[in-house]
């Protein structure tokens, strides 16, 4: 017995729009959490009184914003 393929749903395809907008979403969430932990080092360092390790982290913060 051969299935009638007319009757099946179709697969969706793949909107470009939606995966671009889909990573940039997801890009968007990666580099928050990153500048989350490079603060929490920052305030890590200060609580440590970490002069070069401050000054490392805020420049490395910089350059990612």
């Amino acid at each position: 017995m051969e299935k009638n393929l007319a009757n099946t749903p179709s697969q969706p395809e793949i909107n470009v729009k939606d995966f671009e907008f889909a990573e940039m979403v997801i890009n968007k969430a990666l580099l928050n959490f990153q500048k989350e932990q490079i603060r929490k080092e920052i305030d890590q360092s200060l609580q440590d009184q970490n002069k070069e390790e401050f000054l490392r982290l805020t420049e490395e913060l910089k350059n990612i914003s």
